[in-house]
């Protein structure tokens, strides 16, 4: 929407809010005190009323928020059943490389072209919460240059496009429950600079997959060792399943801190968790993904952002006439094909942004 015509913030939980010049990554667990739930219940589903106030300042900036909840707090906060595939972050340990399982029971994606609205909009939500959570992880993330990441690349090149978009990230009658929310998993990946700047360019471009100056896609290897752009890319009986990632980069020069902060948007949580499984494992197992060479996992959490309907409506008063929510009901099968892999989590197959 252009300027002259927008008149309203962008809708929370919006997965396909428009890429941002900055963003804070927030990760919360709720206390276990009296009355902390109903805080975060009522504070969660009054999310879209904050956006608006601060959000309004400058409609121009495209302030948005996409709130996550994780599975151990789903049932108590929501008090209904999980979403069929939503449970905690399941470690992923290769040969070399582990993907560790962090805490965290709330995330706030909060995107804007201005810094201090994302802060204005924090500190509105965090004062709102008070006690009733801890601060897990915050990390602050903004745009470089061309979409780049710190390594050097364009990132989020294999992004779903047009109705591609929604339709590898939103749940849809597979679990009618849940449809139009989407699952989220977040990882904070630190990069040696040093390391990775020692390679010469065509060594990166072999682990990458892809030129660095001009982002364009290297043949796959026939066999044996498989770059990130490969292994990341999710193949099931011809049919290329996408997520969407909207990944940022992070640091501090004065700490000597460069990182990456992944964040994938997936209608189905197996295909994020089998990227990882080709990644962290290896395919075949053995050749994990060398760019892990160069980035070290610090945290990984999975987390159901549901729509923007069912987040306002989480503090409604329970109507005890009405029947339980319906639970799983999925016109795809509840196990992965049998392609060799480790079967993390309930794996079942089915932006114009990086290579993952």
């Amino acid at each position: 929407m252009t300027s002259s015509s927008r008149r309203v913030p962008i809708e929370p939980q919006s997965v396909d809010a428009p890429l941002s010049g900055t963003a804070v990554f927030l990760v919360l667990t709720v206390s276990d005190a009296a009355g902390a739930m109903d805080t975060v219940r009522s504070t969660l589903a009054s999310v879209a009323d904050v956006l608006k106030n601060v959000a309004f300042r400058d409609l121009d900036a495209a302030l948005s928020c996409t709130v996550g909840i994780g599975a151990r707090v789903w049932g108590e906060l929501t008090r209904g059943p999980l979403p069929s595939e939503l449970h905690v972050f399941p470690t992923v340990v290769g040969d070399r490389h582990t993907a560790p399982s962090t805490p965290g029971d709330v995330l706030l994606h909060i995107r804007a072209a201005r810094r201090d609205l994302c802060f204005e909009f924090e500190r509105q939500l965090l004062d709102l919460l008070g006690d009733a959570v801890e601060v897990v992880d915050e990390t602050v993330g903004f745009r470089s240059f061309d979409v780049r990441d710190l390594l050097g690349f364009v990132d989020g090149t294999a992004n779903p496009v047009g109705q591609d978009l929604p339709d590898a990230t939103l749940v849809g009658d597979e679990d009618p429950a849940f449809a139009g929310g989407s699952y989220v998993v977040v990882q904070k990946y630190t990069h040696p600079l040093d390391r990775w700047r020692a390679l010469t360019t065509e060594q990166q471009e072999a682990i990458i997959g892809r030129t660095k100056a001009e982002n364009i896609e290297l043949d796959d290897a026939e066999t044996g060792q498989k770059s990130h752009k490969t292994l990341s890319t999710i193949v099931v009986d011809g049919a290329e399943h996408d997520i969407l990632r909207d990944n940022m980069p992070f640091g501090s020069p004065a700490h000597g801190e460069f990182g990456t902060y992944f964040i994938g948007y997936a209608r189905r949580l197996w295909v994020i968790e089998r990227m990882l499984q080709r990644m962290f494992v290896g395919d075949p197992p053995g050749l994990h993904d060398r760019l892990l060479d160069f980035s070290t996992a610090q945290t990984g959490s999975v987390f159901f952002a549901p729509s923007a309907a069912f987040l306002e409506a989480m503090d409604d008063d329970p109507d005890p006439a009405l029947p339980d929510a319906p639970t799983t009901t999925t016109d795809t099968p509840a196990t992965p094909p049998a392609d060799g892999s480790l079967g993390l989590g309930s794996l079942r197959p089915a932006d114009d942004r990086t290579t993952s």
